[in-house]
């Protein structure tokens, strides 16, 4: 008997207690995971602000010691990560609460990762090539929980996190399958703050999961189904909490598409993260920005390998036009959002592009293109960007 679908491994994700209010119950599922004194991991904008104060109060009053760390940068590196170990090792904490956007959610998890492991392993050992991740000692990993305060990259359900190398300005994916928290809170009410731009960014990223997964070639059904709604969600509820941001339904249906995103993106990304990985390490752009600066220059890129898929997806979203209306569709929704229309306006320098290409070809990313990345093809695209 023969047959053509391969064998994959499948994992998917973890605990989520999803729902307004639900912050409340941060220190009941902190002991829930054994954790007594968990160190509080978020960003220098989140730190003063009053969702912040409430949740690290919510954990003194339970009589969980906690301690808050907060030098993270947007785009997080090892020294960070080195710093927060410190603040772990000295407090003698024995777990992580990921508060934040994607920096903090991935600071955090690094930090959890590396705290007690063997002096002689470097974080970057545990690249997300082969099975780097098994040179790790799993029993060393602490428990982690995950808050996230913004819609966008989905890492409470991951198992790697992004960091950047701040020699090489290089961004490398940390995986490992204990960095999967333990347990998610997703609470649309801490996502109401949010300014205005980072609501667009983090909600563009979502975008951008669930189409780079839904077009990838892998075979991954599950992801496939989860990256169509995810998809539908974006568009419906990114342009209502845009325009009102204190609509806490379309606030819920946003944090659903940013976890269904991260669940999708197991079967791949593509291009636009390919892309946009080097433009953040090297310029410090805002990650959900740049893929949707990139996103429409993509989309026709690939248009010979995903356009049947298009304009499935276009039916099913309610787009008429097939192809050409999914991409006017983009166009409009960047418009309405205050996107930049191309890196030169976030920036980018001609002169950057062959240095950029090299990053993007050495991207992870790359692999999950439905069309195959060359020097010659990606340069190209880097050109149609500007």
């Amino acid at each position: 008997m023969s047959h053509s679908v391969p064998n994959r491994n499948w994992s998917y994700p973890t605990a989520i207690k999803f729902g307004v209010g639900r912050i409340a119950e941060l220190a009941e599922h902190c002991r829930a995971a054994g954790v007594t004194k968990p160190l509080f991991v978020t960003d220098k904008a989140l730190a003063s602000l009053p969702i912040t104060a409430a949740a690290v109060a919510s954990l003194k009053d339970a009589g969980l010691g906690a301690a808050v760390f907060s030098e993270v940068d947007p785009n997080p590196n090892e020294t960070n990560m080195a710093d927060g170990i410190k603040v772990y090792l000295a407090g003698g904490h024995d777990g992580v609460i990921c508060f934040g956007g994607g920096s903090a959610l991935d600071l955090g998890k690094m930090i959890a990762l590396m705290a007690h492991q063997a002096a002689n392993l470097s974080v970057w050992d545990l690249e997300d090539i082969d099975d780097w991740y098994t040179r790790a000692d799993a029993s060393k990993i602490a428990p982690i929980i995950a808050v996230p305060t913004t819609a966008g990259t989905g890492s409470e359900v991951g198992r790697a996190g992004v960091l950047t190398n701040s020699v090489t300005h290089k961004k490398k994916i940390i995986f490992h399958p204990k960095l999967l928290p333990v347990v998610v809170i997703c609470d649309p009410a801490l996502t109401v703050g949010m300014p205005k731009f980072i609501t667009a960014g983090t909600g563009m990223d979502a975008l951008a999961h669930c189409l780079e997964a839904y077009c990838s070639p892998f075979y991954h059904p599950m992801s496939q189904g989860i990256a169509l709604e995810g998809m539908r969600l974006v568009f419906e509820n990114l342009p209502k909490v845009y325009a009102d941001p204190n609509d806490l339904d379309a606030r819920a249906h946003m944090m659903s598409a940013a976890a269904m995103g991260a669940v999708a993106f197991q079967k791949g990304l593509g291009a636009i993260h390919s892309l946009s990985h080097p433009i953040g390490a090297v310029y410090g752009t805002h990650h959900g920005t740049t893929n949707a600066v990139v996103m429409p220059m993509v989309l026709e890129f690939n248009r010979a390998a995903i356009e049947d898929r298009i304009e499935k997806a276009a039916a099913y979203l309610g787009i008429d036009g097939g192809f050409a209306g999914f991409h006017d569709e983009i166009m409009e929704l960047r418009a309405l959002l205050g996107i930049p229309e191309n890196l030169s306006a976030m920036g980018v320098q001609f002169g950057d592009l062959d240095m950029l290409t090299e990053m993007a070809l050495e991207d992870p990313s790359c692999g999950g293109n439905p069309i195959e990345m060359t020097r010659e093809n990606t340069r190209a695209l880097f050109d149609a960007c500007m």
